[in-house]
Parts: C-alpha cells; sequence; structure tokens
C-alpha cells in the first residue's frame, strides 16, 4: 500500500488501517500534528445498546469498526447515562444538565404532537432563561449543525428545529453524506457539529438471513430463565450490533472520503440498554452503565479509562473541543480538561416511563451502588410497555406457577426494597443487595448521605408528583385503560370529559 508521508500521519489513515487491515497494530497520533481549523464534533448516538463490544471484552460480539474505533483514541468502562429511557437520557445530554435539575425527568413529556395525535393544551415544559441546548450553541457561534434521525430529537422541553439546525433529518441511520444530507449542506471551510442517530438495538432483523449469533451460544444472565425466548433477545441484540458496526464503518468511510475524518472528534455512545427487563428503563449496570469512546486529532490512541463519566460531560467536553465557552449553569464538566478531577460518584433517575409511574434514584461510587426506590406500593414488573412481548409474557407466566429460581424471583416479585446496595466487583449481575447487612452499614450510610445531598443541591424535580396537565397528557397520550397506577385518578374524569369532546380519539384509543 503507497501512501505519502502526511496522509500515513493523519487520523484518516489511522483509522482506515484498524478499520479496514484489522492488524492489530498499534498506532498513535500525537495533538502537534493536527490541523489548526476548528474542529468537527459528530456524535453517533446509539439506539438501545448495550455495551456488548469485542474492546469491551465481549467474546461472541462482531463489532471490528467499533472495535478498531476504540483502538484509535479513547475507550471510558465507566460511562453512565443520566437515565435508563431515551427521552429523560436526551433531555440531560443535549443540555449539560440532569433531567431532574429542569423538570425534564418524566419520560416523553412536552410535547402536543405524539404519534398522530395533536394536543392544544399539554404539559408544556420550557428551559430556564439563558439555558440553551448544545447545538443551539454551536450554531450561534457559526457551526453548521445536523440532526440525523431527528426522530429521536426526544426532548422533554419546548424548543424549535430552526433554534438547533440547519439540516434535520427525520428518519434514523447514515444517510450516506450525499445528496443535502448530514454535512453535505454546510459552507467551504465551515465546521460542523452532528448527531447521527442510528437504530442500534432496535433494528429491525426479522429475515433469518440476518441471524449471525448462534442463540445456543449465547450468555444468559442469572435473573433471567435459559429459556428460547430469552435466547432470541439476547441473540438478537448481538445481530443489532453487526448492523450498528456497519453503520459506524460506513460512517468513518464517508468522512475519509470527504477529507473531513482527521479534523473530526467522534463521540460514539447509547442512551441506555436494550429493551429487556432490568436493562431499559431501569438504573442496573444493563440499563445505564454504557459504552461511549472518543477519537479526534488531539487524542492519544490507545487509552483506557476507568473514572465515572456521565452523559452530561458530553456537551461541555465537546464545547470545549471546538473552543467554545462552556455555560456556567452545565452540570456536566468538560472531561478531557487539563484540572480535570474524576467524581466522587455519578447519579442517575428513573421516573415515569410511558403511562408506568416510579421514582428511581441510582448513586454510584468507584466500587458501590446504591438505589432508593420511592413507590413501595407497587413491583418493579408493574405494568409496562413490555407487557405485550412474548418474554415478558412467559416471565410472568413462570413467576406465576413458581418456575422461577429465587435470584430470578427478586425482580418478578410483589415487592421491591425501600434500598439497595451492590458491590460492582464482587456482583456484577446486582444480584445480591446489601443494604441489609451489617457489615455494609457504613456504606449504605455514606451512599445514602451523597444521594440526600445531591437532591437538596440541585432541586431534583423528581421528588414531587407530576402535575395534572402532565398526568392528563399521558394519558391522552398513552390512552386510558393502560394508565392504571392510582396517580392518574386525579385527572381520569377530566380525560374521560375529553374523550367525549374527540370521538375520533376513542376509537383510536380502544383500537
Amino acid at each position: 500500500m503507497m501512501l505519502d508521508r502526511n496522509f500515513r500521519k493523519s487520523l484518516a489513515f489511522l483509522t482506515t488501517v484498524l478499520l479496514f487491515t484489522f492488524s492489530g497494530s498499534s498506532f498513535s497520533h500525537a495533538a502537534e500534528e493536527t490541523s489548526s481549523e476548528q474542529p468537527n464534533i459528530l456524535w453517533l448516538y446509539l439506539e438501545d445498546v448495550s455495551g456488548w463490544f469485542g474492546c469491551y471484552g465481549d467474546e461472541l460480539a462482531q463489532t471490528p469498526a467499533m472495535d478498531r474505533l476504540a483502538e484509535s483514541g479513547i475507550k471510558f468502562n465507566r460511562f453512565y447515562t443520566p437515565a435508563g429511557v431515551c427521552s429523560a437520557t436526551r433531555s440531560a445530554v443535549i443540555t449539560g444538565v440532569m433531567q431532574t435539575t429542569i423538570g425534564a425527568h418524566n419520560h416523553r413529556s412536552s410535547r402536543s404532537e405524539f404519534r398522530g395525535l395533536d394536543l392544544k393544551e399539554y404539559d408544556a415544559i420550557y428551559l430556564p432563561e439563558g439555558m440553551k441546548p448544545i447545538p443551539q450553541i454551536f450554531k450561534e457561534a457559526g457551526y453548521y449543525t445536523f440532526n440525523e434521525g431527528g426522530v429521536k430529537d426526544d426532548f422533554n422541553f419546548v424548543w424549535k428545529h430552526k433554534d438547533l439546525y440547519d439540516h434535520w433529518e427525520k428518519s434514523l441511520n447514515f444517510k450516506g453524506a450525499k445528496d443535502g444530507t448530514e454535512w453535505t449542506g454546510k459552507a467551504e471551510g465551515q465546521p460542523f457539529f452532528g448527531q447521527i442517530q442510528i437504530q442500534g438495538g432496535k433494528f429491525k432483523l426479522n429475515n433469518w438471513k440476518h441471524q449471525r449469533i448462534d442463540r445456543s451460544i449465547v450468555p444468559i444472565p442469572p435473573y433471567y430463565p435459559d429459556i428460547p425466548l430469552v435466547r432470541e433477545e439476547i441473540g438478537h441484540h448481538y445481530d443489532c450490533l453487526y448492523e450498528t458496526d456497519l453503520q459506524v464503518k460506513a460512517i468513518l468511510e464517508a468522512l475519509q472520503r470527504d477529507d473531513l475524518l482527521e479534523n473530526t472528534y467522534i463521540f460514539l455512545f447509547s442512551d441506555h440498554g436494550y429493551r429487556m427487563h432490568r436493562h431499559k428503563q431501569f438504573l442496573y449496570e444493563g440499563g445505564i452503565q454504557m459504552p461511549f469512546i472518543l477519537t479526534g486529532p488531539t487524542i492519544d490512541a490507545g487509552k483506557v479509562r476507568d473514572d465515572l463519566i456521565s452523559g452530561i460531560d458530553l456537551g461541555p467536553t465537546s464545547l470545549n473541543l471546538a473552543g467554545i465557552e462552556i455555560p456556567d449553569y452545565c452540570e456536566g464538566v468538560d472531561i478531557l480538561a487539563k484540572n480535570y478531577e474524576p467524581r466522587e460518584f455519578i447519579v442517575a433517575a428513573r421516573d415515569r416511563c410511558d403511562h408506568t409511574i416510579e421514582q428511581m434514584r441510582a448513586l454510584v461510587t468507584k466500587r458501590f451502588k446504591y438505589l432508593r426506590n420511592g413507590l413501595l406500593d407497587r413491583p418493579y414488573m408493574q405494568p409496562q410497555y413490555r407487557d405485550g412481548l412474548a418474554v415478558t409474557k412467559q416471565i410472568r407466566k413462570m413467576a406465576r406457577d413458581g418456575e422461577l429460581n429465587k435470584v430470578q424471583m427478586l425482580f418478578y416479585g410483589d415487592h421491591k426494597p425501600e434500598e439497595e446496595l451492590y458491590d460492582l466487583e464482587a456482583d456484577p449481575h446486582e444480584i445480591n443487595n446489601l443494604a441489609g447487612d451489617p457489615a455494609y452499614a457504613d456504606e449504605l450510610e455514606k451512599h445514602r448521605e451523597l444521594l440526600d445531598q445531591w437532591i437538596e443541591e440541585t432541586g431534583d424535580k423528581g421528588q414531587e408528583p407530576e402535575s395534572d396537565a402532565g398526568l392528563l397528557a399521558t394519558m391522552k397520550r398513552r390512552g386510558g385503560n393502560v394508565c392504571v397506577n392510582p396517580e392518574y385518578d386525579r385527572v381520569r374524569d377530566q380525560y374521560e370529559a375529553w374523550l367525549k369532546e374527540n370521538p375520533k380519539e376513542l376509537k383510536r384509543q380502544n383500537r
């Protein structure tokens, strides 16, 4: 392969070699070799993707592009999303502020339009005065901004497309960066800030030709029964990761084609875990401890970091890489700053998801995780969006019939504890709750106090019940028949009156 000296030094060459020769060689690129131009920032935002990548130690994963991307930059082992569900996480990531601080913690709030529904009155949530989403800050700084996969712009506050993005495309996945897609609309020499939302764990792979992983060999965590439906869910996710990897490879090829790769910082991360219970929507490791890889012109290759990183750090870090001042209101930090100090802990929150009302908080330190459950009158597996899945129905039946073991019943029982404490080093599956063990009383009290302090300092708005406007809008969006939590009783009469005034909605919601 004949390449000139400058090209060999570039990130484009580095990534090309790592991705397409798979030689396993080690390369690095130093800051003094980078371009003086203002850099591009690209977020590769993965949907519902658990970090079962080869670079994270998974032996079944077929993720060569993402693995080689990790080799070209920094792999973060302790990256946590602010929530276990998309809209709450995305609301925090796009502002650099926890969703609980700005009142954007309840899933799919503050939207008048939802799956064909157009509400004249809804639970509008506005950002505090002076607070702007990260893309808007980039745009006002002269960057070309785009969002490819805007169906997942899923922010739980009022915003306008024109304020944030020069180009916005609804459908997910990469379009090839041609014919007015992705970065092709920018002016010559203009830097870009872009988001490409990749379908990830939601790829529709129904054709047997897509099955790359043998279901008989997939690992089954101890909290699931070993049944074909569980094996299929896990195997399907591995297949989705393969498709995701192809998307990442195509994006890198297009950046190289357009001579943009060597001056682009790439953030690859997931919003939360895959769709199985205990993962998506919940605050166990499978729901919020996600992959995060960062590479770019001033990033040395082959680094691994084990410090606690939050999704709210992505925006501030991106701004600083672009030489843009980080707003004082940001709760996230620049994780590449010279004066960076690792966190003592991170916090994640779970509140209403779809129609299911919950209140959970997780606080993670270097070794332990502390969870606080606020609503003890309902089990973990209360009525939820997963109820229609065949695997959920089967496991519920097994629980009723006494076919689950003690560990599996922890999540399918009638009750949940107020507090949970797990030693993540000794118990990575989080099945041995130490909250009642006297030997860990000091650790429990320490984590309890840290969470209390965080709630007070940040003004966690999830400590208060959702407003009547929010509950009523949820019933209208989801349908009153699935909104069974007692909180909805406050507005059920208003919902019934609205249905009478809107007979088309009555027909739609009864389908």
